[in-house]
């Protein structure tokens, strides 16, 4: 097994303690909610380095649909 990465090492120290069920759920979301920023900031960045309009997006959304009808 790999070593772990400076951000998995910060979250087995959360876990120095032990989280009430609530706790962990909250967590969990938090992490989540993050993760999802991360994605969208990502998205947006090679959308705009890419030069992707609403337009495309349109295309590739029919694209999509007329090959999962043809499946």
């Amino acid at each position: 097994m790999p070593a772990l990465n400076a951000a998995q090492l910060e979250i087995i120290k959360l876990f120095d303690r032990d989280l009430s069920e609530k706790d962990l759920r909250e967590l969990k979301q938090v992490l989540i909610e993050f993760l999802a920023k991360k994605v969208v900031e990502e998205a947006d960045k090679a959308f705009d380095e890419k030069g992707y309009s609403l337009a495309d997006i349109e295309h590739w959304k029919i694209e999509h649909y007329k090959l999962k009808a043809e499946k």
